[in-house]
């Protein structure tokens, strides 16, 4: 905001007609996502013809099926004499040699181990009796860690909204956030979470990227995720920018595929626990 840089961001969800003014007026730095950006390119609110540098944040999921036809489309439409950079925190071999075919003498630049989590975020895995007990042992763990403000990760978006719910009659003070809520909900309740007036976000992976949220103390996994990269996305919510973080994970027998698959990515052992504080072993 302290330059001259005229900049745009537009996103499905919300009126495309709010957004149309920015992007005809012209902008340096147009911030989107595929879908809307189609829209707009559709409508004739933006033109890609002097584009100089395409980014791809969180690249290996801009890579994934789910996104490549439209990307696709969108990459037909920009200058060939451009410079292309992907960002993200893991990539798969798969991801990579496709990632690859965009490009021309990629150069690799890696600030950290491949796949791995920082050094700031202390890991523990709290071992749960079943699936049963996860939500008590849960509500337990929230008060037995002091747990103040934390974003609680779940796989799907009927647990996000049952959990939150579950923790609201136990007197915490929780909200859901979720692919089913319209745009302006999940917004609301973004700023409820970083203005302090929630103190739990129960969130599916819709929250486990692109979320920035400062001095953000702690992340629990509700449910283990079923990709192990989400695991790393999930876990750096917190510890952002050099700040210490937590990351708690609630295990039960039935996780022990995922949690060797995260072990086997990260290539590192974690600290666990019960949820009756008596025992401490490591894995």
């Amino acid at each position: 905001k302290y330059t001259d840089i005229r900049t745009a961001v537009v996103f499905g969800g919300v009126d495309i007609k709010t957004q149309t003014p920015a992007v005809r007026g012209g902008v340096e730095l147009l911030i989107a996502t595929p879908g809307r950006l189609l829209d707009h390119l559709e409508q004739r609110n933006v033109s890609l013809g002097q584009v100089q540098y395409l980014v791809l944040d969180e690249a290996d999921r801009m890579l994934d099926m789910g996104f490549l036809p439209d990307l696709q489309r969108i990459l037909n439409l920009l200058p060939t004499q451009r410079q292309t950079l992907l960002f993200s925190a893991t990539f798969s071999p798969e991801i990579r040699k496709l990632a690859e075919s965009y490009q021309k003498n990629p150069l690799l630049i890696e600030t950290a181990q491949r796949n791995a989590t920082a050094t700031n975020i202390s890991q523990t895995m709290y071992q749960v009796r079943d699936k049963n007990h996860k939500r008590s042992a849960l509500a337990q763990l929230l008060k037995q860690e002091s747990v103040e403000q934390a974003m609680i990760f779940v796989n799907t978006k009927i647990e996000a909204r049952d959990l939150a719910r579950f923790l609201q009659r136990a007197q915490i003070n929780a909200r859901a956030l979720h692919g089913d809520q319209t745009q302006s909900e999940r917004l609301a309740t973004l700023e409820e979470f970083k203005a302090g007036t929630v103190a739990i976000l129960v969130a599916t992976d819709v929250a486990a990227r692109g979320l920035d949220i400062a001095q953000m103390p702690c992340v629990v996994n509700f449910d283990l995720p079923y990709n192990a990269e989400d695991y790393v996305h999930r876990i750096g919510r917190t510890g952002r920018a050099g700040a210490s973080g937590r990351a708690l994970s609630l295990v039960t027998e039935d996780d022990e595929r995922l949690l060797t698959a995260i072990k086997k990515l990260t290539k590192q052992a974690f600290e666990s626990k019960t949820t009756q504080p008596a025992e401490r072993s490591s894995t």
